[in-house]
């Protein structure tokens, strides 16, 4: 097994070069820049970089949940103006009451923290139970009964298991088309490849998701209408779910490739006599993916949170369902939890994205 060596790494500076460190790279089997898989044990791992990523996590959920918490309630309308017909004001001021709205905003924002000390009938003073810091997202004030984490805990895993399957359904077919469409550039399946993207794009779920439905269920009796249970009914929800993403998969997966296959290092794979095959695959494949790394973290995030459209269409009972609900009731917590659920999910993938991007391309340093 070759070792990796440490070479003096460069970068342009105007008219010459100008020296940027030690590092380490790949092993220097030929003079073609191939960064095939199995070569991530090269990579760098800096730890300071990642030590900064990890510090800045804390507080950059913070300054989510502190714009969420006030912009949420900036928009006209309450929690409770859709009762005020059928409740009185009395009952409004129990129900502000009960839940800290009759509060000035900075109290509530600090009841939010868990920072809010209150004392009690004796004198003494004692935190208020309940707040970010506890993990405690509040109660809810649209289903009054339930606790954010307890709604949260519910729908999670079904709007995780169907953006999981929608996730892999979108690189297991985006991938494979936009490759193959770049490889066959000008042919009939490279204009087939883009028009399936384009469709995929350009068609919305509450399209697809009726016409899956008539054709699939209705008309062919092939696959079962809606709800959630069995493999069988998770089949329509991802395809319709996946198939917008599968089309932005593809068409970044075209642009990728066709612009690598046309770089230098290609040509002179191809002059030392290797395979189209193994052109492709071991030296275009893991550059031409790394838009489509790019793109799926904030992919996954979109998708791990539910979809509206499709979990109300199939009857699934996720947390899509609830972020629209939510926000048309001013169901205050309700919005900030699922805002920071949002923020953390996106954080996490984009800091999986940035470790993965070394492992694709060894050349990537992290300052």
């Amino acid at each position: 097994m070759d070792r990796p060596v440490v070479v003096e790494g460069i970068r342009p500076g105007g008219k010459g070069v100008k020296k940027s460190g030690l590092f380490l790279t790949a092993p220097l089997r030929d003079k073609t820049p191939s960064f095939p898989l199995f070569l991530a044990w090269s990579y760098p791992f800096e730890v300071s970089y990642w030590l900064r990523r990890l510090l800045f996590f804390p507080p950059l959920v913070l300054v989510m949940a502190t714009l969420s918490f006030f912009l949420v309630r900036l928009a006209p309308g309450g929690p409770f103006d859709r009762e005020r017909a059928s409740a009185s004001p009395q009952v409004e001021a129990a129900l502000r009451e009960k839940y800290h709205l009759d509060e000035s905003l900075g109290l509530q924002y600090l009841r939010f923290l868990g920072l809010r000390w209150e004392r009690a009938s004796d004198g003494t003073w004692h935190r208020a139970s309940g707040g970010l810091l506890t993990g405690d997202l509040g109660r809810s004030l649209k289903y009054r009964n339930h606790t954010v984490t307890d709604i949260l805990v519910q729908g999670l895993p079904v709007s995780m298991a169907l953006g999981a399957l929608a996730f892999a359904f979108a690189l297991g077919t985006g991938i494979p088309v936009g490759f193959w469409s770049a490889v066959r550039q000008g042919s009939w399946a490279d204009w087939g490849g883009t028009l399936l993207a384009l469709a995929g794009v350009c068609v919305p779920g509450f399209v697809i998701g009726p016409l899956l439905v008539l054709v699939f269920a209705l008309q062919l009796h092939w696959l079962p209408v809606g709800l959630w249970g069995n493999p069988w009914q998770a089949i329509l929800p991802t395809v319709a779910l996946g198939l917008y993403f599968s089309g932005r998969v593809a068409r970044l997966m075209r642009e990728g490739m066709t612009q690598t296959l046309q770089s230098d290092f290609i040509r002179t794979a191809r002059a030392k006599g290797l395979t189209d095959f193994r052109v492709w695959t071991r030296h275009a494949l893991p550059l031409a993916i790394m838009p489509v790394v790019s793109y799926s973290g904030p992919m996954l995030a979109d998708l791990l949170t539910g979809s509206f459209v499709v979990e109300n269409l199939f009857q699934i009972p996720g947390i899509g369902v609830f972020i629209v609900n939510s926000s048309l009731s001013r169901d205050y917590p309700m919005v900030v939890g699922l805002v920071l659920l949002y923020a953390v999910l996106l954080l996490a993938l984009n800091l999986a994205v940035d470790l993965l991007y070394g492992v694709l391309d060894p050349r990537v340093r992290h300052a």
